[in-house]
């Protein structure tokens, strides 16, 4: 079992920043990515940020040079810098762990609760 716990949601005015924080239960030293995903109302999840335990990187275009992800392997957390905040960002934001099993590469993936993001004048 893993646990992931988010936390940072709230609200704010467009053009203003947030930060997100994930803390993961446990850490992996297999190959994992962390991520941050989106569900807003009557739309599906989307991946936002990602970054592998390699260090590699990869935005949505919508968020590109507005966010940054993070993360901290020696505290098993993950964070998104989230700049210039559009009403279009409003959403619920799940923090999300992928590990990849050796010998079968199975995927197995862990999600948070989410936290509520909303941006409004």
């Amino acid at each position: 079992q893993v646990d992931l716990v988010e936390s940072g949601g709230g609200l704010v005015q467009p053009g203003g920043s947030l930060r997100l924080s994930c803390a993961v239960s446990r850490s992996s030293r297999n190959f994992n990515v962390l991520g941050w995903y989106r569900q807003a109302p009557g739309k599906e999840r989307e991946m936002v940020a990602v970054v592998s335990s390699a260090g590699h990187m990869n935005y949505t275009n919508s968020v590109k040079g507005r966010f940054i992800i993070s993360r901290d392997n020696s505290k098993n957390t993950v964070d998104l810098q989230m700049n210039n905040l559009k009403p279009e960002d409003t959403a619920v934001y799940y923090c999300s762990l992928k590990v990849v099993t050796p010998g079968t590469w199975k995927v197995t993936s862990y999600w948070g609760q989410g936290t509520q993001v909303t941006v409004s004048s």
